[in-house]
């Protein structure tokens, strides 16, 4: 059973909003080029909101160019990787267009990683260039990586006048819940001040010629599927075709218009194409947050009249739960979006119940620049992340014979389309299992579990390798979870498969219970529980209580880590 007699139909169509195309033109250019174009439209209008600082287009360009004309007189050359490594701020935004105007390549780092993570990454990716918070520069030097250039700065330099002594105190803050100290830094050879920098350059970027579909404009690395952290190696073109083709299929956003919170990280894919690239690209004013204070975000929506709300599951998790939530008229927007997990049935029932409005749920990875589902807004469906955006080719296989599946049938998701990445950086090895040839053309495999029902709407299931085998049985810990989470009790749960040499796996739930239920309920009534809305081989066998489960810097809970310390104990 091939492509043609599945899925050629594409019955999702039929769902797309009034006049989406099911094939969008992806325009053959840069997003420095892009980058321009918008600032020189937008001029005077408000580009970035920083605590109250507001940065126009105009301001913002004169900037990226003092910016790029600085990396350019340090020796940063076109092809090479600059690593990022940065909170959300100006700072991130100016110099991640002023690499790109460099022909350079953007390598993000995690503000929440180690010296010795990021070691790895200034290796891997071989950058010899790094762009830093001063609260994180500490952790470059643990590295004793030898890098060319470093660039400092400080939080506050953005801030408003009267805010700037505020920003000791958030910077402060921020140092703390990281457990980094804010540092003193010693002035030596190849250490530079960002707002030096900026003050020393006229804005002029240099001339680079830039090919958008060979040319690496982002090295975001990921854990893919399996094994360490690899470099996605994302094109101009892919980030462009992402940009576009998300927002053609939103036509309810109107072009230099919209208000978009911008509080997801822009190291993480979601964060920088969905809410950054695509914000500045259409002339929306992004509202920056460096941390995601529910407070100071629910202000914002009412303060700046937001239009767009990005979010992640346990941003709405907390928010479900948060008493001042109700107090925003979240009708007002344009659109609540969530990705990077999947969001649990319950969430959504109560995020409506306390709202009035629905959240549309999408779907993506960092190797096909962020975004390839989203439930369209006139039609979305609970329980689904939607539909295949324009240009992309979705489909089910069996993961062991790379067969087409039929429809209904549960198997691996793949991807075909122009937001796919050109392959893993320097894994050739990686890239081949990740990048498989069907019929002739070339297939993300995403590692999903997934299914798509009769209309055309996909359905998560598990990650492959979260898959349990108990008794011969395969097990989706979604499933067990969704139960879980629709325990008026649990605040937070997790299951994994643990290992036995008699049944395969153990079904295994660590559970979180409300403050108020710690102490008040046993294993034995959650097994009861589950046991009463689910078949017998999927009812959890151990339930273990915890005050907290571990997350990924994205809120996500890390079920590799709950396997690794299960393995341990």
């Amino acid at each position: 059973m091939g492509y043609k007699e599945v899925y050629e139909a594409r019955p999702w169509l039929k769902f797309y909003p009034a006049g989406v195309p099911d094939q969008v033109p992806i325009p053959e250019r840069s997003l420095a080029e892009i980058f321009d174009e918008v600032t020189a439209r937008y001029g005077e209008k408000t580009a970035l909101i920083f605590y109250g600082r507001k940065i126009s287009f105009r301001e913002l360009r004169d900037q990226v160019d003092r910016m790029a004309a600085a990396l350019h007189d340090l020796g940063i050359k076109k092809g090479e990787r600059v690593a990022l490594y940065l909170l959300n701020s100006p700072q991130y935004v100016i110099a991640y267009f002023a690499i790109l105007k460099n022909g350079a390549t953007v390598t993000p780092i995690s503000p929440v990683y180690t010296s010795v993570e990021v070691k790895y990454q200034l290796a891997d990716s071989e950058a010899k260039y790094i762009i830093c918070q001063d609260i994180l520069y500490e952790n470059v030097e643990k590295t004793n990586f030898p890098l060319q250039e470093i660039i400092v700065t400080n939080i506050g330099e953005y801030l408003p006048p009267l805010k700037k002594l505020l920003g000791k105190s958030l910077f402060g803050r921020i140092s703390r819940e990281m457990e980094l100290p804010t540092p003193e830094i010693k002035e030596q050879p190849g250490l530079h001040h960002f707002q030096s920098l900026l003050k020393k350059y006229s804005p002029r970027a240099p001339e680079v010629q830039i090919n958008p579909r060979e040319d690496l404009a982002c090295l975001p690395y990921t854990g893919g599927t399996t094994g360490s952290p690899k470099g996605a190696m994302l094109s101009h073109y892919n980030l462009i075709a992402c940009g576009t083709q998300t927002q053609i299929f939103w036509p309810i956003f109107e072009e230099g218009k919209e208000t978009v919170l911008a509080f997801l990280p822009f190291y993480h894919i979601y964060g920088q194409v969905v809410v950054m690239l695509n914000g500045i690209s259409y002339g929306s004013t992004l509202v920056l947050f460096t941390t995601p204070d529910l407070e100071k975000i629910l202000e914002a929506v009412e303060s700046y009249k937001a239009s767009i709300f990005y979010g992640v599951p346990t941003m709405y998790e907390y928010l479900k739960e948060y008493d001042k939530t109700d107090r925003v008229n979240w009708k007002r927007l344009k659109m609540i979006t969530c990705g990077a997990d999947t969001l649990h049935e319950s969430t959504v029932k109560d995020w409506e119940r306390k709202t009035g409005t629905r959240i549309l749920e999408g779907y993506g990875l960092t190797e096909c620049s962020a975004v390839s589902h989203t439930n369209p807004y006139g039609r979305p469906k609970t329980g689904s992340f939607g539909v295949p955006l324009p240009n992309i080719k979705a489909a089910i296989i069996d993961p062991e014979k790379d067969e087409f599946l039929p429809v209904g049938e549960i198997g691996e998701l793949i991807l075909h389309g122009p937001n796919v990445m050109q392959g893993y950086w320097k894994k050739p090895e990686e890239t081949k299992n990740q990048l498989i040839e069907i019929e002739g053309e070339t297939w993300l495999r995403t590692g999903d579990l997934v299914k798509m029902d009769e209309e055309g709407y996909f359905h998560f299931y598990d990650r492959k390798k979260d898959l349990i085998k108990y008794k011969g049985y395969s097990v989706f810990a979604k499933d067990i979870e969704e139960v879980l989470y629709a325990h008026p009790q649990i605040k937070a749960a997790g299951v994994i498969g643990v290992p036995d040499p008699k049944v395969g796996q153990l079904i295994k739930a660590m559970v979180v219970l409300q403050p108020e239920a710690r102490g008040k309920i046993s294993e034995e009534e959650i097994i009861k529980y589950c046991a009463e809305r689910l078949a017998h081989y999927k009812v959890p066998k151990i339930v273990e209580f915890r005050g907290e489960l571990p997350k990924t810097d994205v809120g996500k809970i890390s079920r590799r880590e709950l396997r690794e310390e299960s393995l341990e104990s």
